[in-house]
């Protein structure tokens, strides 16, 4: 008897995932392992994984049900350099993975309180080599720039549906990136007013 179908679809996933990985083949290393917080149903990181076979894929996420849609995308999708998915809060103080050569996350740094981001970027000062990269994507505010009206819309629906979420302002991001060791190194625009960001250990 086959186990129940459990898992879960973004559209956002779907339409984002091409520009994505663009960028990624830019970003990533060659080799290695690259870990992703926050996986979310896991159909950014399977399609990642096909496309880019020679790293190893390292999702994670707090929620259970999360993380049972994870596997059962990279069975069904027949990646075997995904790894099985890890219990991981970003804003905990200990991580359940000790290293890993890039990390990515994708939609997280709005969806989620404060706290998640800067536990991310220290993190990232943590498990990061020396010139690893973290790649962030998500809408973001920025100083002397003028925000696209569907981003404020979008925005203020975030924090009706929980005051800690919010679309973040980058040089907030950017200034706690500093003091875990992180220089931002590129910003690149992305559709639908989003952004890509990389920053890089130093």
């Amino acid at each position: 008897m086959s186990s129940p179908d459990q898992r879960l679809s973004s559209p956002s996933a779907l339409r984002n995932r091409g520009p994505i990985s663009e960028v990624l083949r830019t970003v990533l290393p060659e080799s290695g392992t690259v870990l992703e917080i926050a996986s979310g149903s896991g159909e950014h990181i399977t399609h990642f994984a096909a496309l880019l076979p020679a790293l190893s894929w390292q999702p994670s996420d707090p929620s259970a049900e999360a993380r049972a849609s994870i596997l059962q995308w990279s069975e069904a999708e027949g990646v075997a350099n995904v790894l099985p998915p890890l219990d991981l809060d970003a804003a905990g103080e200990t991580w359940p993975i000790s290293r890993a050569d890039a990390m990515i996350a994708i939609n997280m740094v709005h969806i989620s309180p404060w706290q998640a981001t800067l536990g991310l970027l220290k993190g990232a000062g943590r498990l990061l080599p020396a010139g690893g990269a973290l790649f962030l994507y998500g809408p973001y505010r920025r100083q002397g720039q003028p925000f696209a009206q569907s981003n404020e819309a979008f925005d203020a629906s975030l924090r009706a549906r929980n005051p800690a979420w919010g679309i973040r302002l980058l040089e907030d991001v950017a200034g706690a990136a500093g003091q875990s060791g992180l220089v931002m190194t590129a910003t690149v625009e992305m559709p639908a007013n989003n952004l890509s960001v990389v920053f890089r250990r130093q």
